[in-house]
């Protein structure tokens, strides 16, 4: 039996509102002890994740004030996501397509998680990893 992303995620993920400063999301992410947070609009839908990264590099970087730069505004296009039900393959295969080191898990239309690259990793055989590792650390 295939492991899905539901079994493998990190449940009940907190997201950080498109409205909120980018101050705030630096305070949750340090008080979840998280290096990323799924950006969710005021209609509840997902728009983006907003990751430690972007935050130095978009904002402090920028010289730009995280007091008043919007999580929003750091999201960008359509936010990767996969099925709760999608399995290790298929996680494995958007996080390489992607590039990215964290999927947030939808069920429905709800947010119910998120895929973390370790978790992939725990759930595939070694090969496997060796194909994401590769795949996520050349730029």
């Amino acid at each position: 039996m295939m492991t899905k992303a539901r079994d493998i995620m990190t449940g009940g993920a907190e997201c950080v509102g498109a409205r909120e400063s980018v101050l705030d999301a630096a305070r949750k992410m340090k008080d979840l002890g998280v290096g990323a947070l799924p950006i969710c609009g005021t209609d509840n839908k997902l728009k983006g994740m907003l990751t430690d990264r972007d935050i130095v590099v978009k904002v402090l970087g920028a010289g730009k004030d995280p007091a008043t730069c919007l999580s929003g505004d750091l999201a960008q296009g359509e936010a990767v996501t996969i099925g709760a039900d999608d399995d290790a393959e298929e996680i494995l295969r958007t996080m390489t397509t992607h590039k990215v080191r964290r999927l947030p898990v939808i069920d429905g239309h709800d947010l119910v998680g998120v895929v973390a690259q370790a978790d992939v990793a725990r759930a595939l055989p070694d090969p496997k990893v060796g194909d994401l590792l590769e795949a996520l650390s050349t730029d």
